[in-house]
Order: C-alpha cells, then structure tokens, then sequence
C-alpha cells in the first residue's frame, strides 16, 4: 500500500507547476552549453576532489570543456553512491533522453556530443523549464546589476547584501555603490538614502527579496546614527578596527531591514557558513557549517521587525529542530528548503517531517534548487517531490488517516502555494 500510496502522490506533486525561490541562475545565459557546464557545478568538483582528484586536473587554467569532462567522469565511480551522481544520471536521462543507469568512461563520449547537440539548440532553455515544470526561478543579483536584458517575470530578481554589510570597508565596494545609486555614501543619512535607492530600483525590476549569507559569529544588534557615522568616517580614513566595521555591518543590516519593511519585502536569511575552512579546496568547495551558530543570536532583529518575512534556511540539519522551533513561536520566521549540506535525502526526510509536524503549513516554503545552471531543477525537485510523497503518505495519510487528497493539498502548498502567499501576495 505504501510505495503505490507514495507513487500516486509524488504523480499530483510533480504535475504541480513551480516557482524556485534560491538559485544562482545567471538570467543571460541561464542553460548549460555542454555537459561541463554540468559536472562543473561545486557538488562534483569538491566530491571528485574529497575522493583524490588532484585540484590542479580539476581547475587547470584553459582545459577545454571536453577535457574536464573526461577528468571528472574518471573520477566519478567514487561518488557513484552519492545524491548528487543520481541528479547527474537523471539529467542524462530525462533531459537528454539517454537511456543510461550510470555514466563512466564507456560511455560519456556519447553523451558529451549529445548533449553538445542538444544545448546548442535555440530551444534549450525552453525544453528545460518546460520539462522540469518550472513557470520561474528567482535570482541571486548583486546589488549594483543592472537587472537589464532578461524577462523578469520568469527569472525574478533578488536583492543579495552580503557585500554591503560585509566589505563596506572596501573602497571598491563603496564605488559600486556610488555607482549603482549617485550617492557618495559618507555617513548613516547617505548610507539609509543609498541603500533605499537600490531597493526602489530592485522592486521596479519585479524583485521579491532581499537576501543574505550570514557567517555564524554574527549577532546583530541595533547602532545607532552617531555610532555608525563615527564608524563609517574611520572606516573611510583606513583607521578602523574590528569594532567599528562590527558596528557598521550592524548598521547596515538593520537598515535592510527597515528597507523591507517601506518596500514589503521578505528578508532571507542564509544563516551558518564559514568561509575558507579547507584553504586548499577547489572553488566553492572550501566553505563548512559550525554548529555552534545558534538563532538566538537574531532575537532582537526578529522582535524588532514584526512586519518582514524572514524565510530562514539553516546550514546544518543539527539546527533545523531550533528553526523548526523558531518558527513555531514567531509569526514572521519561515522555515525555508534544504540547504548545502543539508541537501540529502536522510537529512531533508528528517528535517522536513520535523516542520510539517511542528511548524503551521502556512510558514513552510518546502524547497529551493541553489542552482547555478537550469538542469539541476529537475533532479533536484524531484529528489524533494519523492521524499514529500513518502512523508506524506506514511505520516499523514497511514498513521493519521488523513485522506489522500488532503495529503496531496498539503504537498502542494508546501511546494508552491507558500512560495505564492510570501513572496507574491
């Protein structure tokens, strides 16, 4: 009963038309040209790196993209038990329409010239959202793009913050500002009137979130103007020390917050990842959680703005049990998909059953792909849609009695309708 249960309701869940709200989609060229465009993505390199793979074969200045393929491939029986080979297995299958239980050195050259053949058509894009189901993907945009050449109702733009709250000290980044809004930012006045401008810019161009990465020592609390001009002013003379650019990220980030709160923006906050902790790692593939990040470190900034939405995603599945709880007792914490290391199907069953069962299921945006090329939607997806139907079925419609209909609707909010009701209303 219960794998026919789980078919029948994963065949509702995958008809449902969807809307990702995190990638790292480029809007100007948003599909993969070759399968390096593929194996390339962060999973695969670091995997192939962790199993042996010297970084030098994987980040070899000029290989060609046929080259790192055939590296990658002769790397990959290592990870062949992983989630991330069967995401690759499956775009070869579904997308490519190869017929293949894995992919190694017998066979890749056929599949490289396939899919070569197929992304070089002036339909690719198309084929890829239409086969994975997928009405629109919202961006990761730095705070200074243009948001110019791309349809903004399909790739909807989302304002990332992690350099003005974080390396406003850099003289580069105070130009990006000037540049992007006119204003030469000399204090808290400046600071409020710039940031202001690129959120009135933002939500001209259909944007539907303010966005952050937040490192696990960071605690935010107010600052006041005095203390973030005095700040600001050192920060500019290059006599600041850690205090005053602690102070100025406060700033910064509170006044974000005020931002989403004149524009009716969600806040999303991506919270727990230290940078760099394995130096020696291929690119994206150095960066871990620390689990000794705690929530409680956002209390004030979640009491002080009842008005935001913050859709928070949590590195680690060690911490889903305090966003779970978080968002149980504040109305304007979400929990928010399955992030990083997190992104496997042991700890998103674990964790997505811990929220719908103690989170109300108007405050569970169910999943996001984080991807950077349009092919990962439908893998990605589909692994959450199978893991859902399973939750779905065995937790509510067996062990509760829910009918199976009832089941189906919960599914589908968790999957779009949440997306719809935060983001859109």
């Amino acid at each position: 009963m219960s794998v026919e249960l789980r078919k029948r309701i994963f065949a509702e869940l995958d008809a449902q038309e969807l809307i990702d709200p995190h990638t790292h989609i480029n809007a100007l060229n948003p599909a993969s040209e070759t399968l390096a465009d593929i194996l390339g993505y962060h999973y695969y390199t670091e995997l192939a790196h962790s199993a042996g793979m010297p970084k030098s074969q994987v980040e070899e200045p000029g290989i060609s993209p046929k080259v790192k393929v055939q590296r990658l491939i002769e790397n990959l029986g290592s990870i062949d038990n992983t989630i991330q080979y069967s995401w690759f297995v499956e775009i070869v299958q579904r997308l490519l329409d190869i017929d293949v239980e894995y992919v190694d050195s017998s066979n890749w050259e056929s599949i490289y010239s396939a899919a070569e053949t197929k992304m070089a058509s002036a339909d690719w894009e198309q084929e890829v959202l239409a086969k994975s189901n997928l009405k629109a993907v919202f961006l990761t945009n730095d705070f200074d793009d243009p948001l110019e050449g791309f349809d903004t109702s399909v790739y909807i733009p989302c304002l990332r913050t992690d350099d003005l709250v974080f390396h406003l000290s850099k003289p580069e980044v105070r130009q990006r500002l000037a540049n992007a809004t006119g204003i030469e930012a000399s204090g808290a006045a400046t600071l409020r009137e710039a940031i202001g401008k690129l959120f009135a810019h933002f939500t001209s161009k259909n944007a539907k979130a303010c966005a952050i990465s937040l490192p696990p020592h960071f605690s935010p609390a107010p600052c006041s103007d005095a203390a973030a001009d005095a700040a600001f002013a050192k920060v500019v003379s290059g006599e600041a020390n850690g205090v005053d650019a602690k102070l100025l990220s406060y700033f910064v980030f509170w006044t974000l917050a005020e931002s989403c709160v004149e524009y009716k923006l969600p806040f999303d906050l991506m919270i727990g990842v230290n940078r760099g902790v394995y130096a020696d790692g291929v690119f994206q593939g150095q960066d871990l959680y620390d689990s000794r990040v705690s929530l409680i470190q956002y209390r004030e900034f979640f009491n002080a703005f009842p008005q935001v939405v913050f859709p928070i995603s949590v590195l680690a599945s060690v911490t889903n049990q305090e966003l779970a709880s978080y968002a149980w007792i504040f109305p304007n914490v979400v929990t928010n998909g399955h992030w990083w290391y997190s992104n496997t199907p042991t700890f998103i069953e674990h964790d997505t059953s811990a929220r719908m069962e103690a989170v109300p299921k108007t405050k569970q945006i169910g999943y996001y792909s984080d991807m950077y090329k349009l092919e990962f939607a439908l893998p990605k997806f589909a692994m959450f849609k199978r893991i859902l139907a399973k939750v779905l079925a065995e937790r509510y419609v067996i062990d509760r009695s829910w009918s199976e209909q009832r089941a189906i609707d919960f599914g589908k909010q968790i999957l779009r309708g949440n997306v719809d009701r935060i983001f859109f209303e």
